[in-house]
């Protein structure tokens, strides 16, 4: 194994991020410079069961999104699995998202705004289950499953030792459409209430009344990461898109903040919410 970096699994591993992960994990363990380490050994250095070693390495399963660097940090691979999970969060959704998933996982600050749906590093599995039953009918229960595994494997960037500052908005219309059933919906409300108190997050509620403003096309995010600019996301229904060009993150970040003003505040906000949620 190439500790710098380098895949060993041949062209199939290269092509694949989750087998070239588990390739590196085993042939890390074993190419160990102090001698070959078990599956025991190295599940107490990174604070993990010896099972979620074993899944880790035969591909069963999502990634503990804090596991990466612990590996590079035991095995002195200077980020190589801090690469491959970037690679492997994106590629579990569609083109034109992988990007922004990459983006998401580096960034230091996120802001959204989303006018239709809960956004996506909020959802229940419920919610989301229902949201992807209703998108594709004809898929399966395990392709279902699949596609809410990724979902929520994208909010572990929110539940690390050191989250980004999460900011949203969402429209009074999401938190009072149905979406599942009213458990479902009662289960995602609370959920919400629950993020809102965290120290990092900033959750607001636009209420309908707010009237016009610059953000009514579509939901949008600022993705800051340390390194860069921010950038902004746009979504449809089936497409999105980078925006990286300077003058329209500004005046796009400008909409945001403006929108922050009519939104309820914080406390006000999770009034709301838990008034629809105890109603429902």
């Amino acid at each position: 194994m190439d500790l710098t970096g380098g895949a060993t699994g041949g062209a199939q591993g290269a092509d694949d991020p989750r087998k070239q992960f588990a390739e590196e994990c085993r042939s890390g363990r074993e190419l160990h410079p102090q001698g070959p380490l078990s599956q025991t050994q190295l599940a107490k250095m990174t604070r993990r069961s010896k099972s979620a070693i074993s899944r880790v390495e035969t591909c069963a399963g999502p990634i503990p999104a804090d596991l990466p660097p612990l590996l590079d940090e035991v095995f002195s691979t200077d980020g190589l699995f801090k690469r491959l999970y970037e690679e492997i969060t994106a590629q579990s959704f569609p083109v034109h998202s992988r990007r922004r998933m990459k983006l998401e996982l580096r960034a230091i600050a996120i802001a959204e705004w989303s006018p239709t749906v809960v956004p996506g590093l909020l959802q229940t599995a419920g919610y989301a289950h229902s949201l992807f039953r209703e998108g594709d009918p004809r898929a399966s229960d395990e392709e279902l499953a699949k596609k809410v595994q990724h979902r929520l494997a994208r909010q572990d960037v929110l539940k690390g030792s050191s989250p980004p500052d999460f900011s949203v908005i969402i429209c009074e219309s999401v938190i009072r459409r149905t979406v599942g059933g009213p458990e479902v919906m009662r289960e995602q409300l609370s959920a919400l209430l629950t993020h809102s108190t965290q120290p990092t997050t900033v959750l607001q509620v636009l209420p309908l009344s707010a009237g016009t403003h610059g953000l009514m096309d579509g939901s949008m995010s600022i993705l800051t990461t340390p390194d860069g600019p921010p950038v902004i996301y746009t979504e449809g229904i089936r497409s999105g898109a980078i925006i990286d060009e300077p003058s329209a993150v500004r005046n796009l970040s400008r909409s945001y903040d403006v929108l922050t003003t009519p939104a309820l505040s914080r406390d006000a906000s999770a009034r709301m919410i838990r008034k629809l949620m105890e109603a429902s």
